[in-house]
Protein backbone atom coordinates (compact mmCIF):
# COMPACT_ATOMS: atom_id res chain seq x y z
CA UNK A 1 0.00 0.00 0.00
CA UNK A 2 1.85 2.92 -1.06
CA UNK A 3 0.99 6.41 0.72
CA UNK A 4 1.59 10.71 0.11
CA UNK A 5 0.50 13.83 1.87
CA UNK A 6 -2.25 15.91 0.25
CA UNK A 7 -3.17 19.28 1.77
CA UNK A 8 -4.48 17.62 5.03
CA UNK A 9 -5.39 13.98 4.18
CA UNK A 10 -3.05 11.02 3.45
CA UNK A 11 -3.58 9.91 -0.03
CA UNK A 12 -3.53 6.10 -0.31
CA UNK A 13 -3.19 3.75 -2.93
CA UNK A 14 -4.32 0.19 -2.32
CA UNK A 15 -4.43 -2.76 -4.91
CA UNK A 16 -8.31 -4.15 -5.70
CA UNK A 17 -8.94 -7.69 -5.75
CA UNK A 18 -8.34 -8.03 -9.36
CA UNK A 19 -5.25 -5.91 -9.51
CA UNK A 20 -6.13 -2.76 -10.30
CA UNK A 21 -4.44 -0.47 -8.74
CA UNK A 22 -6.90 2.19 -6.78
CA UNK A 23 -6.64 5.30 -4.62
CA UNK A 24 -8.12 6.82 -1.64
CA UNK A 25 -7.52 9.69 0.98
CA UNK A 26 -6.97 9.07 4.64
CA UNK A 27 -7.94 11.99 6.82
CA UNK A 28 -6.93 12.18 10.49
CA UNK A 29 -5.65 8.61 10.33
CA UNK A 30 -4.37 7.98 13.83
CA UNK A 31 -7.98 9.16 15.25
CA UNK A 32 -9.61 6.78 17.39
CA UNK A 33 -11.73 8.44 19.43
CA UNK A 34 -14.93 7.96 17.49
CA UNK A 35 -16.38 5.55 14.70
CA UNK A 36 -15.06 6.95 11.83
CA UNK A 37 -16.88 7.42 8.40
CA UNK A 38 -16.36 6.23 4.84
CA UNK A 39 -17.28 8.85 2.24
CA UNK A 40 -18.50 7.46 -1.03
CA UNK A 41 -18.92 9.70 -4.47
CA UNK A 42 -21.37 9.86 -7.07
CA UNK A 43 -20.99 8.02 -10.10
CA UNK A 44 -18.19 10.04 -11.78
CA UNK A 45 -17.18 11.55 -9.06
CA UNK A 46 -14.14 11.44 -6.87
CA UNK A 47 -13.02 11.90 -3.44
CA UNK A 48 -12.09 15.59 -3.65
CA UNK A 49 -16.28 16.23 -3.48
CA UNK A 50 -15.54 15.40 0.65
CA UNK A 51 -12.30 17.59 1.50
CA UNK A 52 -14.86 20.33 2.97
CA UNK A 53 -16.75 18.05 4.47
CA UNK A 54 -13.42 15.65 5.79
CA UNK A 55 -11.83 18.64 7.32
CA UNK A 56 -14.89 19.36 9.26
CA UNK A 57 -14.36 15.93 11.23
CA UNK A 58 -10.83 16.15 11.42
CA UNK A 59 -10.38 19.64 12.52
CA UNK A 60 -14.33 21.12 14.16
CA UNK A 61 -16.11 17.81 15.29
CA UNK A 62 -16.32 16.77 18.72
CA UNK A 63 -15.32 14.00 19.11
CA UNK A 64 -12.92 14.31 16.08
CA UNK A 65 -13.29 11.52 13.68
CA UNK A 66 -10.79 9.77 11.15
CA UNK A 67 -12.57 9.86 7.29
CA UNK A 68 -11.67 7.94 4.50
CA UNK A 69 -12.68 9.03 0.77
CA UNK A 70 -12.64 6.66 -1.88
CA UNK A 71 -11.77 7.07 -5.58
CA UNK A 72 -13.54 4.43 -7.55
CA UNK A 73 -11.88 2.55 -10.54
CA UNK A 74 -11.61 4.81 -13.33
CA UNK A 75 -11.94 7.89 -11.16
CA UNK A 76 -9.45 10.66 -9.85
CA UNK A 77 -6.82 8.89 -9.01
CA UNK A 78 -7.54 5.27 -9.66
CA UNK A 79 -6.63 3.24 -12.37
CA UNK A 80 -8.83 2.89 -15.31
CA UNK A 81 -10.58 -0.56 -16.16
CA UNK A 82 -10.04 -1.68 -19.23
CA UNK A 83 -13.18 -3.16 -19.52
CA UNK A 84 -16.37 -0.98 -18.75
CA UNK A 85 -18.40 -3.55 -17.66
CA UNK A 86 -16.64 -3.26 -14.30
CA UNK A 87 -17.58 -0.20 -13.58
CA UNK A 88 -20.38 -1.29 -11.44
CA UNK A 89 -21.60 -1.46 -7.81
CA UNK A 90 -20.86 -4.75 -6.92
CA UNK A 91 -17.54 -4.70 -7.97
CA UNK A 92 -17.22 -0.90 -6.49
CA UNK A 93 -18.72 -2.39 -3.66
CA UNK A 94 -15.54 -4.97 -3.37
CA UNK A 95 -13.20 -2.25 -4.06
CA UNK A 96 -14.25 -0.38 -0.63
CA UNK A 97 -14.07 -3.37 1.11
CA UNK A 98 -10.24 -4.24 -0.43
CA UNK A 99 -9.71 -0.52 0.39
CA UNK A 100 -11.31 -1.03 4.70
CA UNK A 101 -8.96 -3.85 4.77
CA UNK A 102 -5.50 -2.20 3.45
CA UNK A 103 -6.31 0.23 5.73
CA UNK A 104 -7.26 -1.39 8.87
CA UNK A 105 -11.18 -0.35 9.26
CA UNK A 106 -13.26 -3.07 10.51
CA UNK A 107 -16.61 -0.96 11.06
CA UNK A 108 -17.46 2.84 10.23
CA UNK A 109 -20.56 4.74 8.93
CA UNK A 110 -20.77 5.17 5.21
CA UNK A 111 -21.70 8.75 3.89
CA UNK A 112 -22.84 7.88 0.08
CA UNK A 113 -23.54 10.20 -2.62
CA UNK A 114 -26.11 9.29 -5.35
CA UNK A 115 -24.24 5.94 -6.47
CA UNK A 116 -22.12 5.96 -2.98
CA UNK A 117 -25.62 5.55 -1.59
CA UNK A 118 -26.65 2.39 -4.13
CA UNK A 119 -22.83 1.11 -3.14
CA UNK A 120 -23.56 1.49 0.57
CA UNK A 121 -26.88 -0.68 0.07
CA UNK A 122 -25.23 -2.92 -1.83
CA UNK A 123 -22.82 -3.30 0.96
CA UNK A 124 -25.16 -4.15 3.67
CA UNK A 125 -26.03 -6.97 1.44
CA UNK A 126 -23.09 -8.33 0.98
CA UNK A 127 -20.75 -7.46 4.78
CA UNK A 128 -23.46 -5.53 6.70
CA UNK A 129 -21.01 -6.01 9.88
CA UNK A 130 -19.14 -3.46 8.63
CA UNK A 131 -21.35 -0.79 8.74
CA UNK A 132 -22.73 1.38 11.84
CA UNK A 133 -24.71 4.09 10.52
CA UNK A 134 -25.89 4.78 7.00
CA UNK A 135 -25.78 8.65 5.40
CA UNK A 136 -27.56 8.74 1.80
CA UNK A 137 -27.32 11.45 0.33
CA UNK A 138 -30.09 12.17 -2.19
CA UNK A 139 -30.36 8.46 -3.30
CA UNK A 140 -32.76 5.87 -2.28
CA UNK A 141 -34.02 2.61 -3.30
CA UNK A 142 -35.69 4.19 -6.77
CA UNK A 143 -33.84 6.18 -9.53
CA UNK A 144 -35.58 8.56 -11.12
CA UNK A 145 -35.52 8.04 -14.86
CA UNK A 146 -35.74 11.85 -15.76
CA UNK A 147 -32.34 12.24 -13.09
CA UNK A 148 -30.62 9.61 -14.83
CA UNK A 149 -31.24 10.84 -18.35
CA UNK A 150 -30.10 13.81 -17.04
CA UNK A 151 -26.87 12.58 -15.80
CA UNK A 152 -26.62 10.47 -19.30
CA UNK A 153 -26.60 13.64 -21.12
CA UNK A 154 -24.28 15.13 -19.19
CA UNK A 155 -22.03 12.67 -19.57
CA UNK A 156 -22.33 11.82 -23.09
CA UNK A 157 -21.51 15.79 -23.86
CA UNK A 158 -18.72 16.86 -21.38
CA UNK A 159 -17.59 20.00 -21.92
CA UNK A 160 -13.98 20.77 -22.10
CA UNK A 161 -13.33 24.61 -21.09
CA UNK A 162 -9.67 26.02 -22.32
CA UNK A 163 -9.97 27.46 -18.73
CA UNK A 164 -10.41 27.14 -15.46
CA UNK A 165 -12.54 30.43 -15.49
CA UNK A 166 -14.39 28.91 -18.29
CA UNK A 167 -15.13 25.18 -16.67
CA UNK A 168 -16.58 27.43 -13.36
CA UNK A 169 -18.48 29.37 -16.08
CA UNK A 170 -20.04 26.14 -17.52
CA UNK A 171 -20.92 24.62 -14.60
CA UNK A 172 -22.70 27.03 -13.50
CA UNK A 173 -24.52 27.51 -16.64
CA UNK A 174 -25.46 23.75 -16.38
CA UNK A 175 -26.25 23.49 -12.89
CA UNK A 176 -27.55 26.72 -11.53
CA UNK A 177 -31.10 26.43 -11.79
CA UNK A 178 -31.20 23.69 -9.72
CA UNK A 179 -28.58 25.44 -7.66
CA UNK A 180 -29.11 29.00 -6.81
CA UNK A 181 -27.84 28.12 -3.25
CA UNK A 182 -24.36 27.87 -4.36
CA UNK A 183 -21.78 30.94 -4.15
CA UNK A 184 -18.89 31.39 -5.79
CA UNK A 185 -16.89 29.81 -3.68
CA UNK A 186 -18.96 26.64 -3.97
CA UNK A 187 -18.79 26.94 -7.74
CA UNK A 188 -15.30 26.74 -7.76
CA UNK A 189 -15.05 24.46 -5.47
CA UNK A 190 -17.24 21.95 -7.29
CA UNK A 191 -15.61 22.54 -10.33
CA UNK A 192 -12.11 21.73 -9.45
CA UNK A 193 -13.69 18.16 -7.93
CA UNK A 194 -15.28 17.53 -10.91
CA UNK A 195 -12.25 18.61 -13.17
CA UNK A 196 -7.89 17.73 -13.07
CA UNK A 197 -5.79 19.74 -15.51
CA UNK A 198 -3.34 17.47 -17.34
CA UNK A 199 -0.47 18.77 -19.66
CA UNK A 200 -2.42 22.16 -19.39
CA UNK A 201 -5.98 20.88 -20.06
CA UNK A 202 -8.70 21.07 -18.20
CA UNK A 203 -10.50 16.95 -18.70
CA UNK A 204 -13.07 15.59 -16.47
CA UNK A 205 -11.76 13.35 -13.95
CA UNK A 206 -12.87 10.12 -14.74
CA UNK A 207 -12.56 7.74 -17.71
CA UNK A 208 -14.67 8.11 -20.77
CA UNK A 209 -16.13 4.42 -20.87
CA UNK A 210 -18.26 5.06 -17.82
CA UNK A 211 -20.92 7.06 -19.84
CA UNK A 212 -21.21 3.34 -21.54
CA UNK A 213 -22.43 2.23 -18.36
CA UNK A 214 -25.62 4.73 -18.58
CA UNK A 215 -26.24 4.57 -22.60
CA UNK A 216 -26.13 0.42 -22.32
CA UNK A 217 -29.19 0.89 -19.92
CA UNK A 218 -32.82 1.29 -22.17
CA UNK A 219 -34.29 4.21 -20.17
CA UNK A 220 -37.55 3.76 -21.50
CA UNK A 221 -37.96 0.38 -19.44
CA UNK A 222 -39.04 0.19 -15.91
CA UNK A 223 -35.60 0.81 -13.94
CA UNK A 224 -34.95 -1.95 -11.54
CA UNK A 225 -35.68 -0.68 -7.94
CA UNK A 226 -32.96 -1.72 -4.75
CA UNK A 227 -35.99 -2.21 -1.67
CA UNK A 228 -34.10 -5.34 -0.66
CA UNK A 229 -31.18 -3.73 0.02
CA UNK A 230 -32.94 -0.46 1.28
CA UNK A 231 -34.40 -2.92 3.96
CA UNK A 232 -30.86 -4.59 4.43
CA UNK A 233 -30.22 -0.72 6.20
CA UNK A 234 -33.47 -1.48 8.71
CA UNK A 235 -30.89 -2.53 11.38
CA UNK A 236 -28.79 0.34 11.03
CA UNK A 237 -29.56 4.60 12.17
CA UNK A 238 -30.14 6.10 8.57
CA UNK A 239 -29.78 9.70 7.88
CA UNK A 240 -31.43 10.96 4.29
CA UNK A 241 -30.29 14.09 2.66
CA UNK A 242 -32.64 15.29 -0.24
CA UNK A 243 -32.14 18.44 -2.31
CA UNK A 244 -35.26 20.46 -2.46
CA UNK A 245 -34.87 20.29 -6.05
CA UNK A 246 -33.92 16.82 -6.78
CA UNK A 247 -34.97 14.69 -9.88
CA UNK A 248 -33.39 11.61 -8.27
CA UNK A 249 -34.93 11.30 -5.38
CA UNK A 250 -38.53 11.85 -4.84
CA UNK A 251 -40.35 13.34 -2.22
CA UNK A 252 -42.94 10.34 -2.21
CA UNK A 253 -39.60 7.69 -2.55
CA UNK A 254 -38.88 8.99 1.10
CA UNK A 255 -41.84 9.48 2.35
CA UNK A 256 -42.17 5.94 1.87
CA UNK A 257 -38.50 4.87 3.05
CA UNK A 258 -39.37 6.74 6.37
CA UNK A 259 -42.55 4.68 6.50
CA UNK A 260 -40.32 1.09 6.30
CA UNK A 261 -37.58 2.34 8.44
CA UNK A 262 -38.51 3.38 11.76
CA UNK A 263 -34.94 4.47 12.78
CA UNK A 264 -34.88 6.84 9.84
CA UNK A 265 -34.21 10.65 10.03
CA UNK A 266 -34.22 13.11 6.92
CA UNK A 267 -33.13 16.83 5.80
CA UNK A 268 -34.36 18.32 2.71
CA UNK A 269 -31.59 21.13 1.60
CA UNK A 270 -33.12 24.09 0.16
CA UNK A 271 -31.67 25.78 -2.88
CA UNK A 272 -30.00 22.28 -4.47
CA UNK A 273 -30.88 19.66 -6.59
CA UNK A 274 -29.35 16.24 -7.55
CA UNK A 275 -26.88 16.16 -5.39
CA UNK A 276 -26.64 18.40 -3.00
CA UNK A 277 -23.00 19.83 -1.90
CA UNK A 278 -21.58 17.45 1.21
CA UNK A 279 -20.18 20.40 2.70
CA UNK A 280 -22.46 23.14 2.30
CA UNK A 281 -25.83 24.02 4.22
CA UNK A 282 -24.59 23.15 7.61
CA UNK A 283 -24.95 19.45 6.35
CA UNK A 284 -21.54 18.30 8.10
CA UNK A 285 -22.49 19.62 11.77
CA UNK A 286 -26.31 17.81 10.70
CA UNK A 287 -24.21 14.52 10.39
CA UNK A 288 -21.87 15.09 12.87
CA UNK A 289 -25.07 15.31 15.29
CA UNK A 290 -26.70 12.42 13.38
CA UNK A 291 -23.43 9.96 14.67
CA UNK A 292 -23.43 11.54 17.95
CA UNK A 293 -27.08 10.70 18.57
CA UNK A 294 -26.69 7.14 17.91
CA UNK A 295 -23.57 6.91 20.43
CA UNK A 296 -21.90 4.19 18.35
CA UNK A 297 -18.56 3.28 17.98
Amino acid sequence: MAKQMTDIGESVFFTAPDGLRLHAVDYGRGIADALPLICLPGLSRNARDFSRFAEHFVTNASPKRRVVCFDYRGRGLSEWDRDWKNYNVLTEAGDVLAGMAALGLQHAAFVGTSRGGLISMALAAMRPGVMRAVVLNDVGPVIEGDGLTQIRAYLSRAPRPKSWDEAIALQKATMGKNFPALTDEDWTLETRAKYREIKNKIVPDHDPALVRTLTSIDLRDRLPTMWPQFLGLSALPVFVLRGERSNLLRRETLKKMAEVHSNLRHFTVAGQGHAPLIHTSGIPELVEDFLNDIKTR
